[in-house]
């Protein structure tokens, strides 16, 4: 979507005009989008209650980090997620930057989805800390849209300690800007009779799909809001951002957007990336960092009951070049193992020279472990590797990360904690990426 922090929020009394609040008409708006507020900051001082009201960064705790999440409180010094941890660190230097922990934000994810799963199936998780909802088929025992959509704020706020912002729209466009509008801990509902008069004072950068480069095009033209967009001929559009960006643009513009809410989504790929905080070229350091992506790598398929047939490597120099180098094998794994011998074996065949910036792992071609199928390798033991990486994610799970995992990465805290940690890519749903 287009660049949330345009739109802004809008405060206790969110929306552009009359109407637009918590309490407006919501027949027909059947589609919540619930985003989380700040969600890793919120996460981490859940866990640490006397960060309370302090600027907590989530990232940024390397040279060359960035930040993923800011609490509000780091945001009113102009802190944002993606800048870089020196400028974070200039614009708020009482800050407390803490390094990310996915497997804690995974687990509070979990819960999120539970909750919204109790309310209808039609959940599409956007990403660990947002998602649309379709009520429709939960009004006649829950109530009217926006009741369900307070009562999903109670819960989340009673049972997890938690905040999150709720936009209820008719269509999940709308919706997702409602949320956005309503930051933080707030609800809009956006009527269906008034989306144009919600829609067309925003900046042209609220719109799907357009992004910097985009938006420069367009006000070049004259198109600031989208109102002037959708005034504007097709043409001018076409000239502008294309033939097929044009005709989207334009529906947007209009409030139009029949994507339905998609419950099934099926992850395309598990990966973690690590930026060093110098560059590197110690062949046992790479070694064993790709070691430690492995490991979290395998660990993310197995809690996600994944198992993968290509194993990928992306390797970054010191000039800002990439390679990317991948193997497909002939069975699944979700072995952490198994992993990092296909991953060093596709790195030391790169023959890399020089120093390294960034190195990553990625398995791809992702299938449920129900439909996967693992074949034992010649001399392999019927219960190895996978069953004693199945006993430490147990381990892990009771007692943290840190207290289990190989030998070779005993105390390379940095490494078992990096910058980058892993995320997971999901088969687009033909929109275009969040830039909120």
């Amino acid at each position: 979507m287009g660049r949330s922090q345009q739109i802004g929020p809008a405060g206790r009394t969110p929306g552009n005009g009359p109407g637009f609040a918590a309490d407006a008409d919501d027949t027909d708006c059947t589609v919540l989008h619930v985003d989380m507020d700040a969600f890793f900051a919120s996460v981490e001082v859940r866990r640490r209650p006397e960060l309370r009201g302090k600027p907590v960064v989530v990232g940024g705790t390397g040279p060359r980090g960035v930040v993923s999440s800011a609490s509000y409180e780091a945001r009113r010094y102009g802190v944002r997620s993606a800048m870089p941890a020196a400028r974070a660190r200039a614009l708020c230097p009482r800050a407390v930057f803490l390094p990310p922990d996915f497997t804690e934000y995974s687990a509070a994810s979990e819960t999120m989805m539970r909750i919204f799963r109790d309310v209808t199936p039609l959940v599409e998780p956007l990403s660990l800390d947002e998602a649309f909802l379709d009520v429709s088929g939960a009004l006649r025992l829950l109530g009217r849209p926006a009741v369900i959509a307070r009562d999903i704020r109670r819960r989340v706020r009673e049972e997890q300690q938690l905040t999150c912002s709720v936009g209820v729209a008719p269509s999940k466009f709308v919706a997702k800007l409602g949320s956005t509008r309503a930051k933080p801990d707030g609800l809009l509902v956006i009527p269906e009779k008034r989306v144009i008069e919600f829609l067309h004072p925003l900046p042209v950068a609220a719109l799907w799909g357009v992004g910097e480069r985009a938006a420069e095009s367009l006000q070049r033209l004259g198109l600031r809001t989208v109102g002037d967009l959708a005034q504007a001929p097709l043409g001018m559009l076409r000239r502008a951002v294309g033939e097929s960006s044009a005709a989207h643009l334009h529906e947007l513009s209009w409030g139009r957007d029949p994507r339905r809410v998609v419950a099934e989504q099926v992850e395309k790929s598990i990966g973690a990336e690590m930026t060093f905080d110098t560059d590197v070229s110690d062949p046992r350091l790479l070694r064993r960092s790709l070691l430690a992506l492995a490991e979290k790598v395998g660990a993310r398929l197995r809690a996600g009951g994944h198992a993968g047939r290509t194993v990928a490597i992306k390797v970054r120099s010191a000039d800002f070049r990439t390679v990317n180098r991948s193997k497909t094998i002939s069975t699944t794994t979700d072995v952490a193992r198994e992993i990092f011998e296909i991953a060093w074996a596709l790195f030391l065949a790169l023959q890399p020279t020089g120093q390294i910036r960034l190195i990553g792992v990625r398995v791809e071609g992702l299938l449920t472990a129900a439909t996967a199928s693992r074949q034992l390798t010649l001399g392999e033991p019927e219960r190895g590797w996978r069953d004693a990486e199945a006993a430490a994610d147990a381990v892990a799970a009771r007692f943290g990360r840190s207290v289990v995992g190989p030998a070779s990465l005993l105390g390379s805290r940095d490494l078992r904690r990096t910058e980058n940690h892993p995320h997971s890519t999901v088969v687009p749903l033909s929109d275009p990426p969040s830039r909120s």
